[in-house]
């Protein structure tokens, strides 16, 4: 009976989420019989060439099908909280990165309206241009209408060539930037003001975002809140970060970091990414990646950052990635050594796949918790 109880009580409490599964990329490309091709990269490479980092996302990212237009149009898109626009491929682009992707037409949308104003993007990995308008945007049984999007005029380079990046849902904490949760939370269209991510490991699905709440079958235990500085792009300040359970003294005065969904690694900064792999026996390639002998992964030590008081334990099993017979590092340089003073990290999917994450708006605070 108390089983019946509990199950009753988590239908009740996650009965008014907004639920968007979240896919990976092989399950994008076999829908679309392009399953083939993710190992033919030169052919969906851009003449339009710029010097840009590219970084190797396979099996590392996750998207979700929503809805744009009247009636919709649909499109695999990144869920984002490193930034702040949504943006889709639009018949607009005649870049060669679009070439290879589903097109919003707005002519074929009524609820369709715009006042012709342009924009410019530049990511870590990509860049593109573009003109705002607005229209609803489906995402299961939610609409949102008249949401303020993005539609892609030029992206140069490659790194939108390939053959997802339909487009981009930003979710950062940015008021004032019209993102779609703040529409969510001004129409009145969710219960509360937070959404909430769960990522599942590489050979496994279940991915899903959901808006308005959490839920409870997901993880464990109490969500361990830290505060979140307001037009930040969710960053935090946390104190402490230890190897083998033995404090670094790295974060002594705190450090800083992003939590970025839409970064696939986790970012340490650059003056300590080489003596945390020295720590944890990890071999040079020369070009900023570092390997694992597979048959030592489980021996190799924990990682913990203390935030807020609170010890996340990030395990072996969740910074290396092994593909095959090859174990390389999840965790990289980060673009700058300081943000606002502190030492700069960015909390990638390599981090947030480790715990229930949950990212809330109205209290301005980003919490994570132990996985269920």
């Amino acid at each position: 009976m108390k089983y019946l109880v509990l199950g009753l009580v988590c239908l009740a409490v996650t009965e008014g989420l907004i639920r968007v599964p979240l896919v990976k990329k092989e399950d994008i490309m076999e829908e679309r019989g392009l399953l083939k091709e993710i190992l033919k990269y030169s052919q969906y490479s851009s003449n339009e060439v710029y010097p840009e980092d590219l970084v190797n996302q396979n099996n590392m990212a996750y998207f979700g099908k929503i809805g744009v237009g009247s009636p919709p149009q649909y499109f695999y898109v990144h869920f984002d909280t490193g930034s702040s626009t949504l943006w889709v491929n639009s018949v607009y682009c005649k870049s060669s990165a679009c070439h290879s992707h589903p097109l919003f037409n707005p002519r074929s949308s009524h609820t369709y309206h715009t006042h012709n104003t342009p924009f410019s993007i530049h990511y870590g990995t990509g860049s593109l241009t573009g003109v705002y308008g607005y229209d609803t945007i489906t995402m299961g049984n939610l609409e949102v209408k008249n949401q303020k999007i993005g539609l892609s005029k030029t992206e140069p380079g490659s790194h939108f060539a390939k053959p997802l990046h339909d487009g981009l849902m930003g979710l950062a904490y940015m008021p004032g930037d019209e993102t779609i949760v703040d529409t969510m939370i001004k129409e009145g269209l969710i219960e509360e003001p937070m959404f909430a991510f769960y990522l599942t490991g590489h050979s496994q699905r279940g991915s899903e975002v959901v808006f308005g709440g959490t839920d409870p079958s997901h993880y464990q235990g109490q969500i361990n809140w830290i505060p979140v500085q307001r037009n930040s792009h969710w960053q935090i300040v946390f104190e402490g970060f230890e190897v083998n359970h033995r404090s670094t003294d790295w974060c002594s005065n705190g450090c800083t970091a992003i939590v970025d969904t839409g970064t696939s690694m986790l970012e340490c900064p650059p003056q300590y990414v080489h003596s945390l792999h020295s720590m944890l026996g990890a071999h040079s390639g020369g070009s900023g990646d570092y390997t694992f002998h597979c048959s030592r992964v489980d021996s190799l030590p924990t990682l913990t950052f203390v935030m807020n008081g609170a010890h996340l334990h990030l395990p072996p099993s969740a910074y290396v990635l092994q593909s095959g017979s090859h174990c390389k590092s999840g965790i990289k340089a980060s673009s700058k050594k300081s943000r606002d003073g502190h030492p700069y990290w960015i909390l990638g999917d390599v981090f947030i796949r480790n715990f229930y994450s949950v990212f809330d708006q109205g209290r301005a605070r980003v919490g994570f918790a132990t996985l269920a």
